[in-house]
């Protein structure tokens, strides 16, 4: 997955509370066996509504979401990760969210910062005006061009596979020696596990 330092740019004003995976991504989505396209489906009964914020082209191509609490509740779809990514998102900020989105949003390389709710109410007013919004993960911190900052906390391994874009099979290559030492050892000691494997 791609390393995530710093994002700059436009920031969508969602804003809405307790948005669940369905409307993120609507279940008739799911049947896809790619992750490409999922962005057309993101967002899709949001979007049946004229004027709304995923279709203004203001916001076209903005790298951040700002969202309301508890999003991505819902069922532990990873669609709706796959999705936001496929928009072209990759910071969401919002006062709180699913555990199982949290961890898929990293997963994916999308960075979930939390912000108390009048830190939010801040940025959806500087998202409005299209000013851009800075998320430096390297020091924590929002910021925006009228001198705000924001500091948000994150878990350590959650930021250090953000920064260096290590995905579950990034983090497992990392180990690939000391398997390799280990099956090699195990063969030697404990050769009768493998017996019969390579028949």
């Amino acid at each position: 997955m791609d390393t995530l330092k710093t994002v700059t740019g436009t920031a969508t004003p969602f804003g809405q509370k307790n948005v669940d995976t369905d409307v993120i991504i609507p279940a008739k989505w799911l049947k896809t066996i790619t992750r490409d396209g999922l962005g057309e489906g993101a967002f899709e009964t949001v979007r049946e509504t004229p004027g709304n914020v995923f279709d203004d082209p203001a916001y076209a191509g903005a790298p951040i979401l700002i969202a309301g609490d508890n999003f991505g509740c819902g069922s532990s779809r990873e669609h709706a990760a796959w999705a936001i990514l496929d928009l072209g998102i990759r910071v969401v900020i919002a006062p709180s969210y699913s555990d199982i989105f949290s961890g898929n949003a990293v997963k994916n390389g999308i960075l979930p910062v939390v912000l108390p709710q009048d830190a939010i109410d801040r940025l959806m007013e500087v998202a409005r005006e299209g000013s851009p919004i800075t998320v430096d993960l390297d020091t924590q911190t929002v910021t925006t061009e009228y001198q705000d900052r924001f500091p948000f906390e994150i878990d350590p391994f959650r930021k250090r596979c953000l920064l260096n874009g290590l995905d579950e099979v990034a983090l497992t290559l990392e180990r690939d020696a000391a398997i390799g030492s280990f099956e090699k050892r195990r063969a030697a000691t404990q050769g009768w596990l493998s017996a019969g494997t390579n028949t």
